[in-house]
């Protein structure tokens, strides 16, 4: 606690004297941080998951600016799991990063990690997915809330209102499965009938097996909105398998590279598309704001579209 306030109270002198930005903690205490340039910053990056090209794309977004502007970063993969991810969070605060930057796995187990960065004096951006406790800098991401509203929209113009559908959910506790799940439901609610809506943690293979299990419980599915691609492709594998290829609509979040390709085969009805590299870039790009002492939005909205064939 003494090096903490010792910090603090260095930087904050240095504020003084040239000027810096401040993150405002749970603690009411103001820590400075010292004004950087791009070159001169060390990022750290926990990405949720890079078994998902949505976030492979994520980082890619990050490494690639970070490479123009000479940033060192260092990523890591928290392969889903909400405790590597707050391991792997502690160790780059105790390597001395200047900034992170989190996907959170999970929006509520992530909390303590934003806390404890925050009563390192580390400023913290969340991609994708917010933190529910702790102060950040700013949240980059798409409206996701939106964008479930596009897909409810979309099966509606497809299969006519009441149309039979289904859903399929992100991992539990992350703040994009609620907000899609609540943009969509807004709609389906109203105008369509919601048969069943179970998770497959956004996982591809589970999205298969979840799918093949609702096919077996429900005869007379029209529709299937997924809240990302990689589900949605499992979903179509079970749809192909059961014969019934051209009978059940399907439209996906995300808009990857195999989710584009699918919609372009015509296996998959539509995709509301993020633009994942383009968030990495503004995640950074607003790290880079804030250490040049630059007011930064507290939240970064990132660019969706529904792409059809």
């Amino acid at each position: 606690m003494k090096k903490l306030l010792g910090l603090t109270a260095a930087s904050m002198l240095l504020l003084a004297g040239c000027g810096g930005a401040t993150l405002e903690g749970d603690n009411a205490e103001s820590v400075a941080v010292e004004e950087k340039e791009a070159s001169e910053l060390v990022v750290g990056a926990s990405i949720s998951t890079l078994n998902n090209p949505f976030f492979v794309s994520l980082e890619a977004g990050i490494t690639g600016l970070a490479e123009e502007n000479g940033t060192k970063i260092i990523t890591v993969d928290a392969q889903d799991d909400t405790a590597k991810q707050t391991n792997d969070v502690d160790d780059l605060i105790q390597q001395g990063v200047d900034v992170l930057l989190i996907n959170p796995v999970d929006s509520a187990a992530i909390a303590p990690a934003v806390e404890a960065a925050n009563s390192a004096g580390i400023p913290v951006i969340t991609i994708d997915r917010s933190s529910d406790g702790g102060e950040v800098v700013t949240l980059v991401a798409s409206d996701n809330a939106a964008g479930g509203e596009l897909a409810a929209e979309y099966i509606i113009e497809l299969s006519g209102e009441g149309a039979n559908t289904v859903q399929l959910e992100g991992v539990p506790g992350a703040s994009a499965t609620r907000e899609r799940g609540e943009g969509f439901t807004k709609i389906a609610e109203e105008s369509l009938n919601l048969l069943d809506s179970q998770t497959a943690n956004f996982d591809r293979a589970e999205g298969l097996t979840v799918m093949e299990n609702m096919l077996q419980a429900h005869a007379d599915i029209q529709a299937v909105f997924a809240q990302n691609d990689e589900m949605a492709l499992g979903a179509i594998e079970a749809i192909e398998a059961a014969g019934l290829t051209g009978k059940i609509q399907v439209v996906g979040f995300d808009g990857t590279e195999d989710g584009m390709n699918a919609v372009e085969e015509g296996k998959m009805s539509a995709t509301v598309a993020q633009q994942p590299e383009e968030m990495g870039k503004l995640a950074l790009q607003a790290a880079y704001d804030f250490f040049a002492g630059k007011e930064v939005d507290k939240y970064i909205p990132s660019p969706l579209e529904l792409v059809k064939k």
